[in-house]
């Protein structure tokens, strides 16, 4: 009779510690599939970045160095999103990520700033229409992120939280980093003033 109570405890904990790692690859799995959406925003955006240089080339003939700069941005974004793409979660790629975005938006705030010296370029409607992609594309990028962002906690919790921090640290779940935007890029718009 004991020998049965004994099996049904080890059984009973099997499953308990099954039930816990699958909590986990579940969390990871969720954390995983939320950043693929910020992948596909992030994506939009930054293919949507040429368009809008290349409607502000003809207007803006003076202004190379900038449109240079919003370019240079996007590329080394581009790559940032790669990196992150392939390590979801991973501390260095979100960081890197997450500057490369940053520099991207200042540079677009460099762009759109210029541009109200343009009043052609201004009121093109092709720039108009860019303008409102990438807005548009803006807020699904900020939605998104808050949705990595709490897939993220979720996943850190289960991992930290006893006893789940024992299966964790068995099977090598390791820590997620969240995507942050410093500070002092966050998306809005640029303070404009020509005197």
């Amino acid at each position: 009779m004991s020998l049965l109570v004994f099996l049904a405890v080890v059984v009973g904990l099997g499953f308990f510690f099954i039930g816990l790692y699958n909590g986990l690859v579940t969390a990871r799995n969720a954390y995983k599939n939320a950043f693929a959406q910020i992948d596909v925003q992030l994506t939009r955006r930054y293919d949507l970045i040429p368009n809008l240089v290349e409607v502000a080339k003809g207007y803006m003939k003076h202004e190379r160095e900038t449109l240079e700069a919003v370019i240079q941005a996007r590329n080394s974004a581009v790559s940032g999103l790669s990196a992150a793409k392939s390590s979801p979660g991973d501390a260095a790629s979100m960081q890197q990520l997450a500057g490369a975005d940053n520099a991207v938006t200042q540079a677009l705030g460099r762009l759109f700033a210029l541009s109200e010296a343009y009043p052609d370029l201004k009121a093109n409607q092709n720039m108009m229409q860019l303008s409102e992609e990438l807005t548009s594309t803006e807020n699904k990028v900020a939605f998104a992120r808050q949705a990595y962002n709490d897939a993220v906690m979720g996943y850190n919790n289960r991992r930290e939280q006893f006893p789940g921090s024992l299966v964790a640290g068995l099977f090598g779940f390791a820590a997620a980093e969240l995507l942050k935007i410093e500070a002092d890029a966050k998306r809005e718009a640029p303070k404009v003033a020509f005197t």
